[in-house]
Parts: C-alpha cells; structure tokens; sequence
C-alpha cells in the first residue's frame, strides 16, 4: 500500500482514528514514555540528579539485579507473591463464571437486576474503604465475626494479624470486591448465546444444570481463555494496595510481596535504582508467563490474544 492511499484510508476512517486517538495519547504518555525511566535499573542513579540523572548516571550494568537475587528477601517476597496471585486466581477465577452462571439463571428480572446491582457495588469502593470494613468486622476485640466466634464458645481470631489466616482474609476479601464487576464479561458473553440450543436441549428434555454445562460453557468458552491467560500474566501482581493497607509487621512473614518490597525501598529508603530493577525483574517475568499462558491455549485450541 502506498503512503497517499494509506492517507487516504486514514481519511476515509477519520472519525474512528480520532476516536482512538485519546487511548493513544494515554498509553504514550503515561505507559511507553516512561519506559525511558527503567535506565536507571542498570544505574547509579541519585534522585538529587533529576530527569538528566536518567541518562547522565554511572553505568553498573547488572550489579542491581545481583544485589536482588541475593538478597535475604529474594525467595521470600517471591514465593509470598507468587502463593497470594496463585490463591486469587484458584478462587477468584472460577468464581465471577460461576456467579454468571447462576444470574444467568435468574427468571425475575427485578431480583436479577438486585443481585447484580449488590454484586457490582464493592467493587467500586476503594480498598482503603474495604480495609476499614475489614478492620471493623475481623477486629479480634470488637469484630462483630469475632462476637460470633466467642459466641459458639470458641477463641476469638486476629484474621489480620496471624500468619495462618492473613492470605485467607486477603483471598476472601478480593474475592468479595471484584466477583461481581468480573462476571459482567461473562454476562455479555452468555447474552450473546444463540437461544435455539436452549430451545432445542428443552425439547431433548435437558435440565437447566445439564444446558449449563453442555451449551453456556463451550459458549462462553474463548473469553474464560483469554481472561485466564491475562490473569496468569498478572500471577506476580498480588495486590499492592489490599496487602499495603491490610498487612502488620506480624504477616510480614506470609504477606510481604515484590510490590510492597520495592515501596519500601524505592520510596522509603531512596533507593530508586534498585527498586527499578526489581519491578523490571518482574515486568519482565510477567511477558514471560503471558507468552508462555497463550502458546499454552493455542496448542489446547483455544482462544487466544495473538
């Protein structure tokens, strides 16, 4: 294609293109330009040296990723990640297909709309909002689950200062705040299902379990791939802001993750270099895990993102 009818497709679609062209702009600026920044990884870089200090820094090449994998919190803060993502996505995952499944299900149209409408609602509180909540309920003094518990003559429970419970309150509450806004996709996806297979596995006398399962599934089969492979490339994205306000000094153990290590020694200790390295370490395994989640659909024949 030559460069003036190239202009001239660009013309003919002028309104689209410039409908685009925010998104554009957004991710330039504040995704791609950036990028510039992950220099000083491999850097001596002193923030009193400002945005030249970017480029005008000693080179040190890899010494600050040696510095990370030889750390004392290197295989700690990776495995607490790596458990926290890999519990969110066992539970969370499934959880918004079967929440769709069920709505989906739902005949009065005024109670679905409830059900939505409450499932949809924490997740537009934010997580300072939840972990007050979470405070107030699970407080092993005051917390009303807590009233409970001594209630039915058992030992009250610091859900959110223990080592054994913490990931589970975490799970829990993740789950709580974002099951309903996740099913939407579903919800759409189901939607779009010709109903004549409905109407022709009634006809075949199949229960409303059995067309779950052998028509709404395979269905909705292709987006359950796609957000499965995305959500495997986020597995080293625990959660910075639910674990920063949630967690103590007494998880530490059990909750501290790559997210809240490189607050605390990119903002904390003025340790910009090596934060950087730590989050291009990761970033880096983040491709590495979405590449590897979409070769594995497509040999599965599955949907894909490429």
């Amino acid at each position: 294609m030559t460069a003036a009818k190239r202009w001239r497709t660009v013309l003919s679609y002028k309104t689209m293109y410039l409908m685009v062209l925010p998104g554009l702009v957004y991710y330039a600026l504040f995704h791609y330009l950036p990028m510039s920044g992950l220099l000083i990884a491999f850097k001596d870089y002193s923030p009193l040296d400002g945005f030249k200090g970017i480029f005008t820094a000693p080179w040190i090449g890899m010494e600050n990723f040696d510095k990370f994998f030889g750390s004392y919190y290197f295989s700690k803060i990776l495995f607490n990640t790596i458990i926290i993502s890999a519990l969110k996505i066992a539970f969370g995952f499934p959880a918004p297909i079967l929440l769709a499944l069920l709505i989906n299900e739902v005949t009065h149209s005024a109670f679905k709309r409830f059900v939505q409408t409450v499932s949809y609602l924490p997740h537009f509180l934010s997580w300072v909002v939840v972990a007050g909540i979470l405070q107030l309920l699970l407080s092993p003094s005051f917390g009303i689950v807590n009233d409970w518990i001594a209630a039915l003559g058992l030992e009250r429970i610091s859900f959110l200062g223990s080592n054994e419970y913490f990931r589970s309150a975490l799970v829990a509450s993740s789950m709580w705040k974002e099951v309903g806004w996740a099913s939407i996709i579903y919800l759409a996806a189901i939607a779009g299902i010709n109903p004549e297979l409905y109407e022709a596995a009634q006809m075949d006398g199949a229960s409303r379990f059995r067309q779950a399962i052998g028509i709404t599934l395979p269905s909705i089969r292709n987006i359950i791939s796609v957000i499965f492979i995305l959500n495997v490339g986020h597995l080293l994205d625990a959660g910075f802001e639910q674990v920063f306000l949630l967690y103590s000094p007494q998880v530490y153990q059990v909750a501290d993750i790559i997210d809240t290590y490189v607050y605390r020694e990119g903002l904390l200790r003025i340790n910009y270099s090596f934060a950087a390295a730590v989050g291009l370490f990761k970033s880096v395994v983040a491709f590495v895990l979405i590449m590897a989640a979409n070769r594995l659909a497509r040999k599965l024949e599955a949907e894909t993102l490429w």
